[in-house]
């Protein structure tokens, strides 16, 4: 069981949000908090699992807080903001500051809206509560000792399985992909397609560092709200060599630019002539997410063939097994994150015992793999 403790300043969010999180019979809301410094009083009671963070709020704010926690307490924390442009900057900032995950504040919506809102917050909180070993590791001043990353990635991978097998959308959802996609087209250019979910924002940030300004074309999927993904973009494109933006549809794809999928949207990597391009399009939640890694390998899978390559980074789940196994039997070479180097081992793991996986390397070899076979 999960224990979870809600900080809002918001009475109607801390109740909504507390209904849709005790939903789930893996997850118990231990409590809620107006703001931090009631939230510490309870904690000093009842220690949570994972926190669920606003940014906003009186006597502290949310990025404070979360600064404090790190260097006393360190706890799993799940960011909860505001779709405003203001939220979607400080949501960025609060991952640089250790948050393990981003969800949007749950809100009024169809049935369909409010049970994919379910899943998605749902999965946020188990993720950030796998991530914690690798949370205390890093900032390491809580008492006990830390699991070998050996056990975390057992723990990851029992609990992604059940997270994989929990009712959600078939992953061959046809109405996300066309019906009908032509056989693999020869080309020689080179494409790189990434999926990442939780501790992927910092994985995603060192592996494009390190890639000069030549790199081939490379989209990428990072489980990610919308309106957080473009802010994302930017801060990546403020470090990086090569130019980082969100996805746009009919985006070329070409050496040197990176693309992040949008949230809430799939984005599909497509070809016309020797051109590739992105297809940015609405569906249902495939493997449990919108954007779906799976998606793009597909994608990937059938109209890149051998000339892709493919990485699955750190994340909890299943997402891009699946298609990664596409891309492997179409003739493309694909790389996994090792258990070591990753927050959580659930995606790459997934891949891994599919058969999906050529190579698995440390995120340090990643950028360096992918130079080497896309020159």
């Amino acid at each position: 069981m999960i224990k979870v403790l809600v900080i809002d300043d918001s009475a109607v969010v801390r109740e909504s949000l507390s209904k849709v999180l005790a939903s789930d019979p893996n997850i118990e809301v231990i409590g809620t908090a107006g703001d931090p410094l009631i939230a510490l009083k309870k904690m000093e009671l009842s220690t949570p699992d994972v926190i669920t963070l606003d940014i906003e709020m009186p006597h502290m704010d949310g990025i404070t807080f979360l600064k404090q926690l790190m260097e006393t307490n360190p706890i799993p924390v799940v960011i909860c903001s505001s779709m405003a442009e203001d939220g979607s900057h400080n949501a960025m900032k609060a991952l640089e500051y250790g948050a393990t995950e981003i969800i949007q504040k749950p809100k009024l919506g169809t049935k369909q809206f409010i049970e994919e809102s379910r899943i998605l917050i749902c999965d946020a909180v188990k993720a950030a509560a796998l991530a914690a070993y690798r949370i205390k590791a890093k900032f390491g001043k809580r008492a006990g000792a830390v699991p070998q990353s050996g056990t975390m990635a057992t723990t990851s991978v029992a609990n992604s399985t059940f997270i994989a097998n929990s009712a959600t959308t078939p992953f061959s959802a046809q109405n996300t992909l066309n019906s009908a996609i032509p056989h693999t087209i020869e080309t020689t250019e080179k494409i790189v397609v990434i999926g990442a979910s939780t501790g992927g924002t910092e994985a995603l940030k060192s592996f494009l560092e390190m890639l000069p300004v030549n790199a081939p074309g490379i989209v990428i999927v990072q489980h990610m709200p919308e309106h957080f993904t473009r802010s994302f973009a930017q801060r990546l494109d403020s470090l990086c060599k090569v130019h980082v933006e969100e996805a746009k549809d009919n985006d070329s794809v070409i050496r040197g630019k990176v693309l992040i999928a949008p949230g809430n949207k799939h984005t599909l990597l497509k070809r016309s002539g020797a051109r590739y391009y992105v297809e940015v399009k609405d569906g249902p939640l495939v493997s449990r997410h919108r954007p779906s890694v799976d998606v793009l390998f597909r994608s990937a899978a059938h109209y890149a063939g051998k000339n892709a390559v493919g990485v699955i980074m750190t994340g909890m789940g299943d997402d891009g097994a699946k298609g990664m196994l596409e891309m492997h039997e179409a003739g493309a070479y694909t790389i996994a994150q090792d258990k070591e180097t990753s927050v959580v081992f659930g995606m790459p793991a997934e891949a891994i015992k599919a058969g999906a996986v050529d190579c698995i390397l440390p995120l340090s070899g990643i950028a360096d793999e992918v130079m080497r076979r896309t020159l």
